[in-house]
């Protein structure tokens, strides 16, 4: 019961992103940002959908149990992972968007995490692709997840380093 709700907070913690990140569109095109990568973007919001229909249906169907040794470390990471993709929010402001946009001649951000980790919210997505089936051993979410998750990740990173001019 606690892990639907859990879901369902993740789940609301997605359209509160997605809300941020139409405002933030609408500021970064105005300003004269240009989106990269528009190919992807729809298989990178499907594949976060269909993650937590899949830890529902998984737990529920295939009577996943919460087993505690694992549970617990794997919900400290997902609340880890959250507070780090935030931190990254905050630290890009205006210019943060799961779209693609860059604006013209903006400096690239080197504050925060970023001033160690060059896509640190990838790196924190990741942790919770992969964590948050694992608290209520969802194990095969866990592993197909992880895997789309990473071919996904490395269109889009190679797509955002050459809109940055990193490559």
């Amino acid at each position: 019961m606690y892990y639907y709700l859990l879901i369902l907070a993740i789940g609301g913690e997605r359209l509160v992103e997605l809300a941020v990140a139409q405002r933030n569109t609408r500021w970064s095109l105005a300003h004269g940002g240009k989106e990269f990568g528009r190919d992807h973007y729809p298989a990178m919001v499907s594949m976060h959908a269909l993650l937590l229909v899949s830890c529902v249906v998984e737990t529920w169907a295939l009577h996943r149990p919460f087993i505690p040794w694992l549970g617990w470390p794997m919900l400290a990471i997902v609340v880890l992972s959250t507070v780090v993709r935030w931190r990254c929010v905050s630290v890009l402001g205006r210019r943060w968007n799961p779209r693609l946009i860059v604006i013209p001649d903006a400096p690239l951000i080197s504050d925060g995490l970023y001033r160690w980790v060059r896509h640190p919210n990838y790196t924190a997505v990741a942790a919770e692709v992969a964590a948050l089936p694992l608290v209520h051993s969802a194990w095969l979410t866990a592993i197909v997840f992880t895997i789309a998750n990473a071919l996904v990740l490395r269109v889009r990173i190679r797509a955002e380093n050459a809109a940055l001019g990193l490559v």
